[in-house]
């Protein structure tokens, strides 16, 4: 590992943790609780959900609010370096064929959640429907909740445990887990996993993502990347 590697890894954890005690980042509860507290981005509701977090789960935001899902308006682009652009609705995505997992959840800054059961579509699934041209590279990730987006290599997108989760724990994502769908890699720390994902756009190269703006390995492989390892 080269010296600039070694500098920038424990900045990534230290951006992070840097904006959550600056209150740039709000938390939520997880679970029957996010329901309510999902739209409170007060300094207190950021304190209580990361000191009362349930099941294991803290839940991050970077803009202060959680997107809003409409299915009835809800729409996955599948765009860029495509040959078949495609915009799918939630009933097209359920449409598609279903796998399940069960895997756990690191977050970079150093707790788990073990064992969740996730179900959605295999991205390879999706990429077949769009048919990448041969100059795509890698897979662009935006959000509704704008600025974030995040990005993969293709041959990290189609990893065999790697999906686009619209269940977890045998229910439809809640808002506060990133409803409609989100990027589940579980070799990856979890800001590699994009949630309210609305566009999945081809390109040729891997594009920065929010958070390596901000410090973060490019690839965020569990225990090996951001200061482990």
């Amino acid at each position: 590992m080269s010296s600039n590697e070694a500098d920038a890894r424990p900045y990534g954890r230290r951006a992070f943790l840097g904006l959550l005690a600056a209150g740039l980042t709000s938390f939520a509860w997880a679970g029957p609780a996010s329901r309510i507290f999902a739209p409170v981005t007060s300094q207190f509701s950021q304190l209580t959900g990361d000191l009362l977090p349930v099941g294991g789960w803290r839940i991050y935001t970077i803009s202060g609010s959680m997107p809003l899902f409409d299915r009835r308006t809800w729409r996955l682009e599948l765009a860029g370096l495509v040959r078949k652009p495609r915009s799918l609705t939630y009933q097209d995505l359920l449409a598609l064929p279903r796998a399940e997992q069960v895997s756990t959840f690191h977050c970079v800054t150093g707790w788990t959640v073990e064992n969740v059961h996730w179900a959605g579509v295999r991205l390879e699934h999706l990429l077949a429907l769009a048919e990448p041209l041969p100059a795509a590279r890698a897979i662009r990730f935006v959000s509704l909740e704008q600025p974030y987006n995040d990005s993969l290599t293709l041959q990290q997108a189609t990893l065999s445990d790697v999906m686009l989760a619209y269940e977890m724990d045998g229910r439809p994502l809640t808002r506060a887990h990133g409803s409609p769908a989100r990027v589940v890699i579980p070799e990856m720390y979890g800001y590699k996993g994009v949630k309210w994902l609305t566009r999945m756009e081809l390109v040729s190269s891997q594009p920065t993502g929010y958070w390596e703006g901000l410090g973060y390995d490019q690839n965020a492989w569990v225990g090996r990347s951001n200061g482990y390892g």
